[in-house]
């Protein structure tokens, strides 16, 4: 019955497009709590509140879900056509995460998994429930036990056949199916991953600090972000690749056999002066149906005069200028910063005197008094 199930499992997988797939048990990954108990402990996971509050279900498959007996752990290619850091060194350019670039993987995967889940409940009269990145369900290690890859210095799942591009989504059901074997750890005495963090978000091989990690300043962070992190941000507008992008194994990727992920116009690093002359509804618009538009605009217009300010680009000197009263402290914070650093001294002082004096909110204030002191 096992092998019946697993076979199905494979036939219904590749129909649905799936680039991989492997079974573990669900009590497989032990050491998961510990690990997820530590990095809360230390406070790397910044202010992604909810990892604290679901910690409890999130250690483990049957601690979300008791009567689970078996992780179906499904992967879907998104490798990039070209490098996705190659943009980072031209600096009037927002660089967005290829991740991003096309439709929104949630949706793709779900309807994915559903099928297969669908196809298994139909066989076996099992229960099934899917995962998709939105559930306390830590998918990294579940695919590592189950032999998809295995989780790189970096943290993130990396695959012999297809380095670090693949979208995870996982099937739990209460059917007991024979595991696949775990994947050995393939990185060896490389580092590579570790030394291209901009901000040195690695404290050591094998741990992330989420609250110095671009991908997170960028995409979750909901607040300012610290000056310290802005100059090694560069153009990175909404998440970062280096870490994943240097990776040797990626040697092996092919490109995304699914059309849907490949880079859309709207989203292939398209130049700053265009994300900052975004309102909501132009953003909206603009982003429609992929992940960046869930960050929501404050946040990448916020990252976007980051860009700029590090780009030192005369021509963004005004769309800049414009956003010096924006609606959104976010925002006129970050346009602060940026014009402080393109504008000429005189332009600056008239802006200081026309916005920085009426400017109710503190962080955006503090920004003015620093930028005047610079």
């Amino acid at each position: 019955m096992s092998t019946d199930l697993k076979s199905l499992i494979q036939r219904e997988a590749a129909a649905a497009g799936f680039d991989a797939v492997r079974v573990t048990s669900a009590d497989a990954i032990p050491e998961a709590a510990s690990r997820l108990a530590a990095f809360l402990a230390d406070g790397r996971h910044g202010e992604m509140a909810w990892m604290a509050t679901h910690a409890e279900r999130r250690k483990s498959p049957q601690a979300l879900w008791p009567q689970a007996l078996s992780a179906v752990m499904l992967g879907l290619n998104y490798s990039p056509a070209g490098n996705p850091i190659a943009t980072t060194v031209a600096a009037n350019r927002a660089v967005i995460s290829a991740y991003a670039r096309g439709r929104d993987y949630h949706d793709i995967v779900k309807a994915g998994l559903k099928r297969v889940a669908r196809a298994l409940q139909a066989a076996s009269g099992a229960d099934v429930k899917v995962f998709v990145d939105t559930a306390p369900l830590m998918e990294k290690p579940l695919a590592a036990a189950a032999g998809l890859g295995w989780q790189g210095k970096h943290t993130n799942l990396v695959s012999r056949e297809h380095g670090s591009w693949l979208f995870l989504g996982a099937i739990l059901t209460t059917v007991d199916i024979e595991p696949d074997a775990p994947e050995a750890d393939h990185c060896g005495s490389c580092r590579r991953c570790l030394d291209a963090c901009p901000t040195n978000a690695f404290p050591a091989p094998y741990q992330l600090d989420a609250r110095r990690c671009i991908a997170y300043l960028t995409i979750e962070h909901p607040g300012h972000i610290a000056e310290e992190f802005r100059s090694a941000i560069g153009n990175r507008v909404f998440g970062c690749d280096d870490c994943l992008a240097v990776c040797p194994w990626n040697k092996f990727a092919a490109t995304a056999r699914e059309i849907r992920f490949h880079a859309r116009a709207e989203t292939d690093n398209p130049s700053l002066a265009e994300i900052l002359a975004l309102d909501d509804a132009a953003f909206r618009a603009r982003f429609a149906g992929t992940p960046v538009k869930r960050t929501g605009r404050n946040r990448v217009v916020r990252n976007a005069l980051i860009a700029a300010g590090n780009a030192r680009d005369p021509a963004l000197t005004e769309p800049v200028r414009r956003l010096l009263g924006d609606a959104s402290p976010l925002v006129r914070a970050m346009a602060v910063w940026a014009y402080a650093r393109l504008a000429d001294t005189h332009a600056f002082r008239l802006a200081a005197a026309v916005h920085g004096v009426l400017e109710t909110d503190e962080a955006v204030a503090a920004e003015w008094t620093k930028a005047a002191e610079h």
